[in-house]
């Protein structure tokens, strides 16, 4: 599958490109430095081998792809989606990871910020076209678990929005990852509470001084497809 990292050059969003790029998708990192993203996608060549497809190109140009999933700080994420929003198709899916954190205004990160319009992907999605099949995935999976790449992601991912089909995209791009499973909550309004367990996580990580808390759902594997 051909997917777009937007914010592919932060830690996030690397972790999550090297992951793809290892599970066989076509992965492009955009940046908002052309030549910055080409670097990145080079090094992760070098890192993962020449069996892989990495590229890297500005976010407007990578946001042409048919899968774009956004890894950006709340604070830069509207300017990020203004740039994107004109490459967006009315097929394109948009998968949204931002959590509006007080870092962003200069707090700490393991408190929230609750946006205007309830959420970070709610607010968002008010920058894309009319209709942008906008989903909300990645909120409680750290970089280093990301990162590290000979071991299992132990941790589940939630996955919300309107949309059923481009909800089961990203949870099977989900479930490539050795370790992860997707857990569809509902629609986009449930961002409102997902967004607020990445402070959570944060809190849970320096208390113990660990990096790679994580939440499981139990019962998951009997529960099979989510019922639209």
């Amino acid at each position: 599958m051909d997917v777009a990292v937007i914010g592919g050059t932060g830690a996030e969003g690397y972790g999550l490109t090297l992951r793809l790029a290892q599970a066989g998708h076509r992965v492009t990192i955009g940046s908002r430095d052309a030549e910055r993203g080409a670097a990145k996608a080079d090094q992760a060549r070098q890192l993962l081998g020449s069996d892989v497809t990495v590229e890297g190109t500005d976010n407007a140009s990578a946001a042409e792809s048919p899968v774009v999933i956004v890894t950006v700080p709340f604070e830069g994420a509207a300017p990020i989606y203004q740039v994107i929003a004109p490459s967006i198709r009315p097929d394109t899916i948009v998968c949204d990871c931002t959590s509006p954190l007080m870092s962003s205004v200069g707090g700490r990160a393991s408190h929230a910020i609750r946006p205007w319009h309830g959420s970070a992907a709610e607010f968002l999605k008010t920058l894309l076209p009319k209709g942008t099949r906008l989903v909300a995935a990645f909120h409680t999976i750290g970089a280093q678990a990301l990162q590290a790449l000979d071991q299992p992601v132990d941790s589940d991912a939630f996955v919300m929005g309107e949309d059923a089909e481009a909800k089961a995209v990203i949870g099977s791009l989900i479930a490539d990852i050795p370790g992860m499973r997707w857990v569809d909550v509902g629609g986009l309004q449930m961002a409102r509470i997902a967004e607020t367990m990445t402070p959570l996580l944060i809190s849970v990580n320096g208390r113990y001084k660990i990096h790679e808390a994580g939440f499981r759902i139990t019962g998951r594997d009997s529960w099979g497809s989510p019922q639209r």
